[in-house]
């Protein structure tokens, strides 16, 4: 039975864009895997800790020796990675904010890149753990910032998480751009019309699955 990982990192609610184009390709993927389950985690509800000095002595600790206060410390950071471990593909809608990812979505990054869980060392040097998986990304922002575009040396979304989740071994991904957004605030584009461009390359991006 195949399973979907999605997470969101918009502050914004209903009003994010990034969250209705997720939601969107969480309605399409369930029509494709009709018997497929949902993980869901929304990361500003999350209570995602900063990495600290006892967090990464936990991490180090060999799991048949460590306390249980390191046991504890670790304990949202072995549900996160339980939940990557369980799901076949994952979704994620991501805001820019700053010309990179919320902070939300780097403290949870924080929390599953662990060494000897999600990557390890070897011979040839780092190692991937999250093999066979597939990461679609929903990027949204207020200008255009894809590659060639005037703005496009400021995006340090897709180069980030690329790397990030191709050091884990999750070399199977999909950017979904939906820059530009400034547009139906301003009253330039209504919201209907802005999203259905983005809208089909879910589809497509489903289907190609």
């Amino acid at each position: 039975m195949p399973t979907l990982l999605h997470i969101d990192s918009s502050p914004l609610g209903e009003a994010s864009i990034s969250r209705q184009l997720t939601r969107e390709f969480v309605r399409q993927w369930k029509q494709a895997h009709p018997e497929g389950q949902i993980i869901a985690r929304d990361l500003t509800v999350s209570s995602l800790a900063v990495i600290d000095a006892e967090w990464i002595a936990a991490a180090y600790t060999p799991e048949e020796v460590r306390t249980g206060r390191q046991r504890q410390v670790l304990s949202l950071s072995d549900a996160l990675i339980g939940e990557l471990e369980a799901a076949d593909e994952y979704v994620f809608g991501v805001p820019m904010h700053n010309f990179s990812i919320p902070s939300t979505l780097k403290l949870w990054i924080d929390q599953i890149a662990r060494a000897g869980k999600t990557f390890t060392y070897d011979a040839g040097g780092a190692a991937g753990l999250l093999k066979g998986k597939r990461a679609t990304f929903i990027a949204a922002s207020g200008a255009v910032y894809e590659a060639g575009t005037p703005l496009g040396t400021l995006n340090f979304v897709e180069p980030y998480l690329r790397s990030a989740f191709g050091f884990l071994g999750v070399t199977d991904v999909v950017f979904i751009n939906a820059g530009g957004a400034s547009a139906i605030r301003t009253g330039k584009v209504d919201r209907g019309t802005f999203l259905q461009p983005h809208v089909e390359s879910i589809r497509a991006a489903v289907q190609a699955a």
